[in-house]
């Protein structure tokens, strides 16, 4: 009788140790400010030309860190310094025919101011309108020159900012058009961390708040600071791309939906080499209550 009534005790203990685990860890897996749904991220470039040609050299090789200004890729120059010497003399053309033009209006105009009988109205109005015409056309051929001089300077492309060149595929001979990208090249000063919180999760969360960010990579825990959270998720019939699109873990239950937090990364430790796309996880100190 005694041993039997001790075992309900024990077995009731241990039921309602388990019942108070189970809800501690139901708790904090729903509550708590962490998730292993986390990505490094960092801006990309698309490095695109301004003008269009065929690629002469390339002075990068793939995944090479970069400074920002280094040359990466130049295009084939013959037909912008044949451009920008066509626009060198076009101006000196047009600099000479407006210096003409006005000489002639200025004579004209001494025969108005003297009553020469050899002035004629008509003619003085002709010529003021041929001077002004010429300076139009010098116009036009100072800007045709600043156009072509831009395409000159732009058959180099310079790296925008300090990274790693990404997936390289472009060689020597390639056609470059305008505005198609020849290169990616990753912001190395740009990385961030987007963890994607269970929105049951998210009123321990504020801006400003230290959290700890351990990449899968080598188990590295890195240290950050809460910048923002997204104030929308695309629907899934958004086509437009321009909000975030984070996809349901399950699609036969209703879940609570995942809305991305922004960690700004502190200062790397030297050895610590990130790559857009890494996982980790995201741990969040809650900031006390006022």
């Amino acid at each position: 009788m005694i041993s039997g009534m001790l075992r309900f005790a024990v077995t009731s203990v241990l039921v309602a140790v388990a019942a108070v685990i189970g809800w501690q860890l139901w708790t904090y897996y729903t509550l708590s400010p962490w998730t292993r749904d986390a990505r490094v991220l960092a801006n990309v470039v698309q490095v695109a030309p301004d003008v269009s040609g065929l690629i002469s050299a390339i002075h990068v090789k793939d995944n090479q860190l970069v400074a920002k200004g280094d040359l990466l890729f130049e295009i084939d120059q013959e037909r912008f310094r044949a451009a920008l010497d066509h626009a060198q003399g076009d101006v000196a053309m047009k600099k000479a025919a407006l210096e003409l033009a006005r000489a002639d209006a200025k004579r004209y105009a001494t025969l108005e101011r003297e009553n020469s009988p050899g002035f004629s109205r008509e003619a003085g109005e002709r010529m003021n309108t041929i001077a002004a015409e010429a300076e139009g056309a010098f116009l036009v051929a100072q800007a045709n020159l600043v156009v072509a001089e831009i395409n000159m300077r732009r058959s180099k492309v310079y790296a925008p900012v300090n990274g790693h060149v990404t997936n390289l595929t472009a060689v020597q001979g390639d056609f470059a058009s305008t505005g198609n990208g020849v290169l990616a090249l990753v912001d190395s000063d740009t990385f961030y961390v987007y963890g994607y919180f269970m929105e049951t999760k998210l009123p321990l969360i504020q801006d400003g708040a230290r959290a700890q960010v351990e990449l899968m990579a080598g188990n590295v825990v890195l240290d950050g600071v809460v910048e923002g959270m997204a104030r929308a998720i695309a629907n899934p019939d958004d086509a437009r791309g321009l909000l975030a699109s984070v996809d349901p873990q399950f699609s036969w239950i209703r879940l609570a939906q995942r809305i991305p937090i922004r960690v700004r990364l502190d200062d790397l430790p030297p050895n610590v080499r990130l790559a857009s796309g890494m996982s980790a996880t995201v741990i969040i100190t809650p900031e006390p209550a006022p």
